[in-house]
């Protein structure tokens, strides 16, 4: 593996941890990028990668992202993200889990984790068996905020989309507007739904075909092959599984004039905000519209730390802040001829003191 500090997607970051735990098999990559705010917060990624560089891209790429995202969020959180490199197999036993644990909590809080790709609510119970830096756990007192984050990054994906259709369609609601979905998990799942109660009609797609017929016949959607979705003519794109979907090649095939998702790095790269641009689509800067998960864990970790329950109410109307930080981008970007993401990029990197 080539040093670090070589890769494009290092960007300062203040420290790269890599972990290896013969015994349990472990073999991880914390990745801190900025601790400006407080300490680098971002969910642990358990996933086969077919080549350990790949785990480093992503972790140096999802840090640095969650610096952004916990500082649009106005969260007191720095970014971190850590990966699990996972066997073909993807077996998780419970000592990889315990000596994950004792890795974060040998960072002495500089890191907190929670649930990402491949890790849920069990695992981090499991891991706050040997460390108090996770959050993400089930709540203890009734109508407190716990567990899951995804229904929260669900309903800030799902208000963005609307406030997307607002800000580039000039329509007050969703009823009617065709949105194509791009991952149909707890994410994509969850904004679908809250889509369809609204009344929009829904294109879903995943790789798990099964589980997008599902959802399909639940909630009254089409279904099409998740390799077909981004040809599918529509008002909004929503990408909601793995990033860096938005390339030459992708964005040539988009037939929609709005991008809004929660995927984490849509971006292939930082050129491709303006490539969008030209083409007239509006993009919804990923880090804003899918920052319902952090904020719910962000405000989750710290009650707890401060031994008082998480009001959910509360996190919802936190959650429902994002659609007024997209308008401000959007219009900031209008008003000075930037991108969308080269704002939000600007906004974050002055916030993180960069």
């Amino acid at each position: 593996m080539a040093a670090f500090w070589t890769q494009s997607d290092f960007d300062e970051h203040e420290g790269v941890h890599f972990v290896h735990d013969r015994e349990s098999g472990l073999t991880a990559i914390i990745a801190l990028h900025s601790t400006h705010l407080g300490p680098g917060a971002g969910g642990t990624r358990f996933w086969h990668y077919a080549e350990p560089e790949d785990a480093l891209r992503d972790a140096l790429r999802l840090s640095r992202g969650m610096s952004y995202k916990n500082a649009m969020a106005g969260l007191p959180m720095g970014g971190g993200k850590a990966v699990i490199l996972a066997g073909s197999d993807r077996r998780k036993s419970p000592a990889l889990l315990a000596a994950f644990g004792d890795a974060i909590d040998a960072l002495g809080g500089r890191y907190i984790t929670a649930e990402d790709v491949g890790m849920g609510e069990p695992d981090m119970v499991a891991i706050a068996a040997r460390t108090p830096y996770v959050t993400g756990l089930p709540a203890t007192d009734a109508g407190a905020a716990g567990g899951d984050p995804g229904p929260f990054t669900a309903k800030g994906v799902y208000l963005g989309i609307a406030a997307a259709v607002r800000q580039k369609l000039g329509r007050e609601s969703v009823e009617g507007v065709h949105v194509a979905v791009q991952g149909t998990g707890s994410v994509g799942g969850g904004a679908a739904r809250l889509l369809a109660e609204a009344g929009a009609r829904l294109t879903l797609a995943d790789v798990d075909t099964a589980r997008a017929q599902a959802l399909a016949d639940e909630i009254g959607a089409n279904i099409v092959a998740a390799e077909a979705i981004m040809d599918v003519e529509c008002d909004v794109f929503s990408p909601n599984a793995l990033g860096a979907i938005l390339d030459d090649k992708g964005i040539a095939r988009l037939r929609a004039p709005i991008v809004a998702g929660g995927a984490n790095n849509q971006l292939a790269r930082p050129q491709h905000g303006a490539i969008l641009a030209d083409k007239g689509v509006l993009y919804t800067p990923d880090y804003v519209i899918n920052g319902g998960g952090i904020i719910a864990v962000t405000m989750e970790y710290l009650a707890r730390r401060d031994g008082q329950p998480c009001d959910v109410a509360a996190v919802h109307a936190a959650v429902e802040a994002i659609p007024d930080r997209l308008h401000a981008i959007w219009d900031e970007a209008e008003a000075t001829g930037r991108t969308p993401d080269a704002v939000a990029d600007a906004t974050a990197q002055r916030l993180i003191g960069r």
